[in-house]
């Protein structure tokens, strides 16, 4: 079922936005030591919860339209996102893959983390 998001722009958004954000860049940011459990708990949030318990507080339901946050911020910015597609990369994909990259950037090619 598609349907358009809507949310409010508070606190909470601009902080869910930030960690987003900042989720991104992690892996070369921080320790491949703070970044795994950290993308673990975000897993964990998912698999206990079944959401973000971010969404709920900034007003998006995602139980009867599959919308994330991502969704909301693709769509916001002119995409059309299929939101299943979204939800199930987010859900199941993007947090190993983000893993992956913290521990081939860190271990494999020695880099250290810019920040600690």
């Amino acid at each position: 079922m598609e349907a358009k998001i809507s949310t409010t722009y508070g606190f909470v958004f601009w902080f869910h936005l930030f960690i987003t954000v900042l989720s991104w860049f992690a892996p070369f940011l921080f320790s491949w030591y703070l970044i795994v459990p950290f993308y673990g708990l975000v897993l964990l949030q998912f698999a206990v919860f079944g959401r973000c318990i971010l969404n709920r507080v900034h007003d998006l339901s995602d139980e009867q339209t599959d919308s994330t946050f991502y969704a909301y911020i693709l769509e916001a910015v002119g995409f059309k996102p299929n939101y299943k597609r979204v939800k199930r990369f987010v859900r199941f994909y993007l947090y190993f893959i983000l893993s992956a990259m913290a521990l081939t950037y860190q271990l494999y090619f020695g880099n250290p983390a810019l920040l600690f």
